[in-house]
């Protein structure tokens, strides 16, 4: 198995450190645009081997794509972070053309490659990323949905005092503060509706706590986080490498489902080998049907920005 993460900024490198100690790679490719940034990475994170006992060989490139051939999955990190007070969709313009630069070179060494797209604003890059590459769109993902789900089950833990991992939560739309749709009323702590455990007030704070979770760390730290969006980028690659179907909510190409059409968004759906194989379509109420309508609105705008590149 190889995998290749494109950008060793702090996601990029914070994911394959992630790949590696969890050896789901014998090879895992980082390559980065900055001058010997992948290679010192990549040499850092090989001489946590011996103590961490992992065998995956991390090897670091400076924009060398040829290295990156025949790519079982491919994880696309490149571009601006967002910094303070700065929305996802200032990002487009940059964005877009690191995207699809990456995306070309990625295809010629690559073509039957699985591609996660973790570049903001995600949601656009993602439909950017179905639209130029060619790939059956069930090989494209986005991340952005396993990080807010994992962001909303933590603001439940804290509410409920309970571990996260006892939780089912998801998130649905666009990955955006105001776009994204943390299903409250379909999480669970061990089968158990958290809607009969919190207070209406209580479930108003986690959502909207959720929803600005992003922006949230960005004010704290002064860039995006890393930590979270590596981690849940992780548990999306091994959930194909080692087939687990594993549910996880991802941005995906809709085809009717959720009553949207020609649009990426945030959905459940199942994960393995062949990369997304099927969307839950979850029973949404008249009010969270609205506002998933009112989400896709929001990011079909800004891929119409993609019109104007």
């Amino acid at each position: 198995m190889k995998i290749t993460v494109v950008g060793a900024g702090a996601v990029g490198a914070t994911c394959a450190d992630n790949i590696a100690r969890r050896e789901l790679a014998e090879e895992l490719i980082l390559l980065d645009i900055k001058e010997g940034l992948a290679e010192g990475k990549a040499i850092d994170m090989m001489q946590t081997a011996a103590i961490l006992g992992f065998d995956t060989k991390i090897i670091g490139v400076t924009n060398d794509y040829a290295r990156t051939a025949n790519s079982d999955v491919v994880v696309i990190t490149s571009g601006l972070p967002r910094k303070p007070g700065m929305t996802r969709e200032e990002l487009i313009g940059t964005n877009a053309n690191i995207v699809r630069t990456v995306t070309e070179n990625i295809l010629k060494h690559s073509p039957n490659t699985i591609i996660i797209v973790v570049s903001n604003p995600m949601d656009t890059m993602n439909y950017l990323t179905l639209q130029t590459s060619g790939l059956p769109k069930n090989r494209i993902l986005g991340m952005g949905g396993a990080l807010d789900s994992a962001r909303f089950k933590y603001y439940l833990s804290q509410e409920l005092a309970c571990s996260p991992s006892d939780l089912n939560a998801v998130v649905i739309g666009g990955h955006g503060d105001t776009t994204m749709i943390p299903l409250i009323n379909h999480a669970t702590w061990n089968s158990i509706p958290v809607t009969q455990l919190l207070s209406k007030e209580q479930q108003d704070k986690i959502v909207s706590a959720t929803m600005v979770g992003g922006a949230t760390l960005t004010k704290l730290i002064g860039t995006s986080a890393w930590y979270a969006p590596g981690a849940g980028t992780c548990a999306m690659v091994e959930s194909i490498v080692r087939d687990e179907k594993k549910l996880i909510s991802c941005g995906v190409a809709l085809d009717g489902e959720y009553g949207q059409k020609d649009i990426s968004l945030v959905v459940p759906v199942i994960l393995g080998k062949n990369g997304w194989e099927r969307i839950l379509n979850f029973q949404l109420s008249t009010e969270e049907q609205v506002a998933f309508n009112k989400s896709a609105d929001a990011v079909r705008s800004m891929n119409d920005v993609l019109k104007t590149l």
